[in-house]
């Protein structure tokens, strides 16, 4: 298939739409890569956006936060679609009949999983005794081309499941160090749980190119995210302690991930992951991360890079803290990094959230590699008309939001967070609230500045209030859990939408 060539986003004025797939609408408690996902960009297209920004893509742990996954490289299996699932012979109708009634409206996860990985299963033993020739060759292919992730990750999870869900470093030494006699053993032993975990790798792979594939010939790019750091209890560090500050004798971090007391917090904020050992990274080229930049392209078009600042220097705090206050800065090999990264991959398009205390230093890594920032509409009233997030002060090479994930939606966020101050700010800037709503002034705002990219969360699209928020950062339940249901994407809304993307010259060149 001839597919139309992406944009170049530093020429290139388009537009697009946040939205994980969780919150695709979808009779199975959660949003998948199946019927829903393809009405969405079907969605996305007859309006005239050109990108989908997703969260990372990768298997959640505790919270289901997509910010600490079991890896960086892998999918999350409840993300694969049992439908197409079942257009594929692996599972059949009947499976279906005792689909619980789920909330529309919100993902239950505890409810989900168990269901959902049962119809896996059912699915991975139909694999198995009903897989054509061509299937087993290419599942084969898969686990061969993949190995050098796939291999540990499939082991690292059959382990986790027999250990009742412990995480790596309260194994067994043996299995927390990886000790060949006792590893061969576990191999063995799990056999059918390791190749189960394979097979929702090749499945969810197989889904989401097919995907991606669809949304391309619809002339629909995906940004992808990539978490600066990975999560502890993870295949990533399990497999690979050198790249990261552990602890030898316990493998807990010794030095962690976080960012220092600012305005908004007089802590800090202790996240928690291992910081990376960057000289170990730096003597084998940054094998590790260019790996998992490799493995992501094949995934989507563009790379969103999250807390890109900690590439040019990140706050390490010491093991046993509680807080963030006790850090200190520590240098790191962005420019290195990022010329091995362009001498391996060659275009780099990359995305830099660019967030929080930005320094001169880091502003200058960014310029170097051209990588757009990123310009937050909620945070442009809070101070003067200096502010770097109010639009006449932005740069052609930037990516503008209403709000991210993180933020409230900007119903939520006009009606429940600002102070007296900032609400005359906006008042005053925009001259006022339009009939349409908060929602569509910010829109028309981000869509009308010089920015290059445009691109909205679906939530302010819809003009949802704060029961649609997608995360708060500082509560630890209930985040990760919107969806929205196919009929609120209603006429009015989509012809309005698809009115001011033509207008500020950010549809596709087929509409001129």
């Amino acid at each position: 298939m001839n597919l139309p060539s992406k944009p170049i986003l530093s020429h290139c004025r388009v537009n697009g739409v946040l939205l994980h797939p969780t919150s695709f609408p979808s009779p199975f408690g959660i949003g998948d890569l199946g019927p829903g996902a393809r009405r969405f960009i079907d969605f996305l297209a007859e309006t005239g956006q050109q990108l989908w920004q997703v969260l990372p893509l990768g298997p959640t742990g505790f919270g289901n936060s997509p910010y600490m996954c079991y890896s960086a490289l892998a999918g999350n299996p409840l993300l694969i679609s049992p439908e197409l699932l079942r257009d594929r012979g692996l599972l059949h109708q009947e499976d279906f009949a005792d689909v619980p009634q789920y909330s529309l409206d919100r993902v239950d996860y505890e409810q989900v999983e168990p269901y959902k990985m049962a119809l896996l299963k059912k699915a991975c033993e139909n694999f198995r005794t009903t897989a054509t020739e061509e299937q087993r060759h290419e599942f084969n292919q898969f686990c061969q081309g993949k190995a050098y992730w796939l291999d540990d990750y499939a082991l690292f999870m059959a382990i986790k499941k027999d250990q009742n869900g412990a995480s790596w470093h309260t194994w067994a030494p043996e299995l927390a160090y990886r000790k060949h006699d006792e590893i061969e053993k576990c191999r063995l032993r799990l056999t059918g749980e390791i190749f189960f975990q394979k097979f929702l790798q090749y499945e969810f792979a197989r889904q989401w190119s097919e995907l991606k594939e669809y949304a391309n010939s619809r002339s629909i790019y995906i940004v992808g995210d990539i978490p600066i750091y990975v999560a502890h209890d993870s295949a990533d560090v399990w497999s690979h302690p050198a790249n990261f500050s552990l602890d030898v004798k316990t493998g807990e971090p010794a030095m962690m991930a976080g960012v220092p007391p600012d305005y908004f917090s007089a802590t800090g904020q202790l996240w928690g992951n291992p910081i990376y050992n960057w000289g170990r990274l730096k003597k084998t080229n940054f094998e590790w991360w260019i790996q998992r930049f490799r493995a992501l392209r094949d995934y989507v078009d563009y790379i969103r890079i999250d807390h890109f600042r900690g590439f040019e220097g990140f706050w390490a705090i010491p093991k046993g803290e509680t807080t963030a206050i006790k850090g200190r800065w520590v240098k790191a090999p962005g420019y290195a990094f990022f010329e091995a990264l362009r001498d391996e991959l060659g275009e780099l398009p990359i995305m830099a959230e660019d967030l929080g205390v930005i320094t001169p230093e880091v502003e200058a890594l960014r310029d170097r590699f051209e990588f757009p920032g990123m310009r937050v509409l909620h945070f442009a009233f809070g101070s003067d008309p200096a502010n770097p997030f109010l639009p006449f002060n932005f740069c052609r090479n930037c990516v503008v939001y209403t709000g991210t994930h993180d933020n409230n939606t900007t119903v939520g966020w006009f009606e429940n967070d600002l102070n007296d101050y900032e609400r005359r700010n906006v008042l005053n800037y925009l001259g006022g609230i339009s009939q349409d709503g908060i929602h569509w002034d910010l829109i028309r705002l981000a869509m009308s500045s010089i920015a290059n990219v445009a691109i909205i969360p679906l939530q302010d699209i819809m003009g949802a209030g704060s029961e649609a928020r997608m995360n708060r950062p500082s509560i630890a339940e209930g985040n990760w859990e919107w969806r929205y249901r196919e009929e609120e994407l209603v006429k009015d809304v989509r012809d309005r939408l698809a009115t001011l993307t033509w207008l500020f010259g950010r549809a596709p060149a087929s509409w001129l």
